[in-house]
């Protein structure tokens, strides 16, 4: 039989709270605009959205890259928190946050140490360009960025798990997603990919800690990437 760490050939990771952490990054951006408002909460409003935005997108069966959606979530929480006036050279550079986020501490030394024996990519919904200017930002070594946006469709729908197999002429099943969300791994499974879940238990903040326990269908279970790392042999 052969080994896992031999069996898959392709890690794609979830990028937005499995990588990077969003609600960190987006408080402190918020904090320094000085617009008072709590930070935190104003992160967690505007990631809100994000779900319900999506999904309208593809009910209506049209396409449009997230910076464009987060775009629209943001002008919405800015008129929730009493922030209308502010000016759009403003909120186009608060907008741009997304593209600024810092990754959580063992992400760099992680996707390093798996890069040495695997192809490694993201697999997210943010735009390339937004997942390109990320990258060189918080230095994540990427072999290949992949988003919905190759696919044009968001995740969940199968064509973006099938896209990474079909990417790299593999089948599903040497393809592990790696993410901090169970929905999203359940998705992946359902197209025949193999699944580790990364714990994140403040992606929300520290006030809000996730619940992080196992779940059985997932292949693998690691608390960091760097943890993912170990499990794979690197």
């Amino acid at each position: 039989m052969v080994a896992l760490a031999d069996r898959i050939k392709i890690l794609a990771f979830d990028v937005f709270g499995t990588v990077v952490d969003w609600h960190g990054s987006v408080a402190r951006e918020v904090a320094t605009m000085n617009l008072g408002v709590d930070p935190g909460a104003f992160a967690l409003a505007w990631r809100a959205g994000y779900q319900p935005a999506m999904a309208q997108v593809m009910e209506r069966g049209e396409w449009v890259i997230l910076d464009h959606l987060h775009r629209r979530i943001l002008d919405r929480v800015l008129d929730d928190f009493g922030l209308d006036g502010l000016a759009p050279a403003e909120r186009d550079r608060l907008n741009r946050v997304w593209h600024r986020l810092d990754p959580w501490p063992d992400s760099v030394e992680g996707l390093t140490r798996l890069k040495s024996r695997y192809l490694i990519c993201s697999l997210s919904n943010g735009n390339i360009g937004l997942l390109a200017e990320m990258a060189k930002n918080a230095g994540l070594p990427w072999d290949c960025i992949l988003s919905a946006e190759n696919f044009r469709r968001y995740k969940p729908h199968p064509d973006t798990y099938l896209g990474v197999a079909k990417t790299f002429a593999v089948e599903p099943a040497q393809v592990m997603l790696a993410a901090a969300h169970h929905g999203d791994l359940e998705a992946a499974r359902n197209c025949g990919l193999e699944t580790a879940y990364i714990e994140r238990p403040f992606e929300y903040g520290r006030d809000a800690p996730k619940n992080i326990a196992p779940w059985e269908a997932n292949l693998l279970h690691a608390s960091s990437i760097v943890d993912l790392a170990r499990h794979l042999d690197c």
